[in-house]
């Protein structure tokens, strides 16, 4: 259990969660309302007692999100149990707004704890998986490298009883030689961390992560400006791992594959270079336009492994491209699919979820922009628009047709607080994704 939830608390106080109308009957009503209350959503008014602080009064969110004011808004030290409002949603919002990165400096003050609400187990998995999405997000790009991200798939492995295994040295070189290439320029070696879990029989559902630990753009190098937050640039990875742990947590009839590509695109005498022509596990021959667009050459033969083991569905997250940020912002994933059913699905599970992606078009006329002179493919468009449409179809190229692949492009950040999202790494979509997967094998059967 997160350390901002308790089971029980003889001490707990009422927190009482209110819409505008009927609320003023409540005990201690007339105070608030004295003090202005109107129970405006996310509003917070604290009821006085004998003893201090009788209970509050707080106005039902739009989302649950909303709820994740209340950790730091309520007097430190305190804790409340929840009457009224929605239980499942208190519990992830809560959660969320309680989160704070605390590796390297003490938090400045603890959260208020909430009494889990019964039956709060599901929002209560989703949450942990987030919290470590997050922190590794926000871990520094000098104590997580590529040997670190797959220590701690091995431990999410490890806490559900999945099968975790490591490829390394030359079986990368031999099996992923274009993340080998990405990987080339740093002395610290890149993996593929590999997870299996679930029952034989059940549907597979495979998931790719691109895990780039830090990406100085290689000899493409980035200007410090565009550098300064690449330790996030393992945002995917980190996503696909909650997505794979919560997954687990609440137990669903899949069979799981979490493919992993830890990687640290670094500029040395053995980086690669512009112009240069390497193969993909599939075989195509890409030519290296710009090393900056070095996910999209993980993710590939990431992809193609996945294929290899005939999965009911695919799905990638990377943070991939600043044209999908240009385009929806930091708080919608740009979701891209071959599968009208399977991105159908995603969506609506955004929505249900509140944590909305926005579907982009494959568009095929765009498909010509990848032709290279002297190889299969460029991992870089011939002209400076669709960035986001154009790295979805390389992406392509590496599944085969019928079957169902979505790749999700997102940001992995907050770029200040708002209730429920602190400032820094985030699990953008994650909940999308659970929804989404799980209603799309249902349907498929």
């Amino acid at each position: 259990m997160l350390p901002c939830l308790v089971t029980q608390a003889a001490d707990a106080l009422p927190l009482h969660v209110v819409t505008p109308e009927g609320w003023e009957t409540l005990p201690g009503a007339a105070f608030a309302r004295a003090a202005g209350f109107a129970a405006k959503p996310g509003e917070i008014a604290l009821l006085p007692g004998e003893g201090g602080i009788a209970g509050a009064l707080f106005g039902a969110p739009k989302e649950a999100e909303g709820y994740g004011a209340l950790p730091f808004g309520l007097p430190e030290g305190t804790t409340w149990r929840l009457v009224g409002g929605d239980a499942e949603a208190a519990t992830l919002g809560w959660c969320l707004g309680a989160y704070r990165y605390t590796r390297f400096r003490a938090a400045k003050r603890a959260p208020a704890r909430l009494v889990a609400p019964e039956g709060s187990a599901a929002p209560q998995a989703v949450a942990a998986a987030m919290w470590r999405a997050r922190d590794l997000i926000n871990t520094p790009a000098n104590h997580l490298g590529p040997e670190e991200l797959c220590a701690v798939v091995g431990q999410v492995a490890a806490e559900h009883g999945a099968a975790f295994r490591i490829i390394e040295g030359d079986a990368v070189a031999d099996g992923f030689p274009a993340l080998a290439a990405v990987g080339a320029g740093s002395p610290r070696a890149p993996r593929v961390a590999v997870l299996e879990w679930g029952a034989a029989d059940a549907p597979l559902v495979a998931l790719c992560g691109k895990g780039v630990c830090f990406d100085t753009g290689g000899l493409d190098l980035k200007p410090s400006s565009a550098m300064l937050r690449m330790k996030k640039d393992m945002g995917g990875a980190a996503v696909m791992l909650a997505l794979a742990e919560a997954l687990m947590a609440q137990q669903a009839p899949i069979r799981l594959l979490l493919l992993i590509g830890a990687v640290e695109n670094s500029v040395s005498g053995d980086a690669f270079r512009p112009m240069d022509v390497i193969r993909t596990r599939q075989g195509l021959t890409v030519e290296i336009g710009n090393t900056d667009a070095e996910g999209r050459l993980v993710l590939a033969d990431l992809l193609t492994f996945a294929a290899e083991h005939k999965p009911r569905l695919i799905l990638d997250g990377a943070t991939l491209t600043g044209s999908a940020r240009v385009a929806l912002g930091p708080d919608l994933p740009a979701l891209f699919s071959n599968d009208d059913a399977l991105a159908e699905a995603l969506l609506a599970g955004g929505w249900a979820a509140g944590d909305p992606i926005w579907r982009l078009p494959l568009h095929a006329g765009y498909a010509g922009w990848l032709d290279s002179p002297v190889a299969d493919l460029n991992n870089v468009a011939s002209k400076p628009m669709g960035g986001a449409i154009v790295a979805a179809l390389f992406l392509q190229r590496f599944v085969p047709d019928g079957v169902p692949w979505a790749h999700l492009d997102l940001y992995a950040w907050n770029d200040a607080n708002r209730p429920g999202r602190p400032e820094g790494g985030e699990a953008t979509g994650l909940r999308a994704a659970l929804a989404g997967v799980a209603s799309f094998v249902r349907s498929a059967g």
